[in-house]
Order: structure tokens, then sequence, then C-alpha cells
């Protein structure tokens, strides 16, 4: 049965647009946990738009499931995740000016310092995950290079606007998470998947975790936290 890692990122995000103490991301983390998350995203961004160390080092110490640590591959970051010790790393694209993560992981422009940072990483006991698009050839360097698992970009199958542009990124998914499996890497997916379009990506039951965050922030707005992280818990199912 899949996992599901809910990303309290945008709880951050209401609570920075008032420089404010509230909402609480470790405090809505805490609350997912006890309405069956498995898992906890974070993603600490350069520029610190929406999680602050403070709640990276806060929820790493009293949290009882494993944290996802979000992250660019850069010196600054990898110092952090040394000192935070998350279960998981998940090496993600950063741009300033984007919204959301556009995209997967240009594991191709420099794939040795990136294979020395997972290395690095895994020197310190943690595993690495890469974002990345699903593309074979991707997936395949992401094993190259030492990371222990992918997490598969679902965003253009969740932007897709006809049921046969849906299909095709759905094969593109399901190719790339068998390659993964044949490799003996772990598998993730994650990005734009919502109440209503996870089903199909679902059942896919080679996929070990999903990480979801907007969507069940959102709908928390309407039903509390605890309703929000049970039914996308049972969807995942």
């Amino acid at each position: 049965m899949a996992r599901l890692s809910v990303n309290v990122d945008h709880v951050a995000t209401v609570r920075q647009a008032r420089l404010s103490i509230e909402p609480d991301p470790v405090s809505v983390a805490l609350m997912a946990e006890h309405a069956g998350a498995d898992s906890i995203t974070m993603h600490l961004r350069e520029d610190r738009r929406h999680i602050q160390d403070r709640d990276l080092f806060m929820l790493r110490r009293i949290m009882k499931t494993e944290l996802n640590f979000e992250m660019a591959a850069t010196k600054e970051m990898i110092t952090i995740a040394q000192d935070v010790r998350p279960g998981l790393v998940t090496i993600v694209p950063e741009k300033r000016q984007e919204l959301t993560t556009e995209g997967g992981l240009d594991v191709k422009t420099r794939p040795e310092r990136l294979k020395a940072d997972i290395q690095t990483l895994r020197d310190a006991g943690i595993e690495v995950n890469l974002f990345i698009d699903p593309l074979p050839d991707v997936v395949k360097l992401s094993h190259k290079l030492g990371a222990g698992g992918v997490e598969i970009h679902t965003g253009k199958y969740a932007d897709a606007e006809t049921k046969r542009e849906k299909l095709i990124e759905l094969k593109r998914i399901h190719d790339s998470v068998m390659l993964a499996k044949r490799l003996k890497i772990r598998v993730h997916a994650g990005h734009g998947l919502d109440y209503h379009n996870i089903a199909a990506v679902a059942a896919m039951t080679e996929i070990e975790e999903f990480a979801i965050g907007f969507s069940i922030i959102a709908r928390s707005v309407y039903a509390g936290i605890d309703r929000a992280v049970r039914d996308m818990k049972e969807l995942v199912r």
C-alpha cells in the first residue's frame, strides 16, 4: 500500500503573508501525522519564502514519522541537511521567480557535481531521491549517479486538458515507474495531484509514496486538516 507524505509548505505561505507566527506548519504537520500521514515534506528554499529554518529543525525534533526534506543541491542546503539528518532528502530544481517547482531536476548538465552531492548526503546516513521528469534516460542517469530513489514529476499529467493528453502523460509516468522498479530504486511521485486526478496514478501499485501538499491544505480550509489528510490517504490506498 502506498504511503502519503503531506507537504506543509503552503501553511507557511499563509503565515509569511503577514510575517506572523500562525498558522504554524509544525503544528499542522503533527496534526497530519495524527490523521495518518506516513511522512511530512518540507521544502526550505534559498529565499525562505515559506518554510523557515526554525520549522525544519523543530519538526525534526518532535515528529514521529519520517521527514522528507526537499532542497536544492547547494552547499548551504547540504550543510543544513547534515545538521537536520532527515530520513530522506529530495533534491529539486529551484528558481526564485517560480510560484512552485516547474519541472524535474536537470541531471544532465553537471552530473559529476550532482553525484558528489548525493554521495555527501549518503555518507551522512541520509537517503536521497531526485525529483525528475518521467523520462527513461533521466531515470537511468539518476540511478547511475547513486540516487537511492526518484520522485516522478506528475505536473504535466495534472495540467493536461484533454483525455488524450492525460493518457499520454500517464503512459510516460507508468513507463518511468516500471523502469525505476527494474533498476531497484525507490519510486515516489508528486506535483499537482489532487482529489480528482490521483486515482489513475495511485492505480500504479509500484509507486511507494505520494508527496501531496497544495490540494490537502486547500481542502483543509473547508474541512480541517484531519479530514483532508484522511480523505487523501483513502484515495492513495
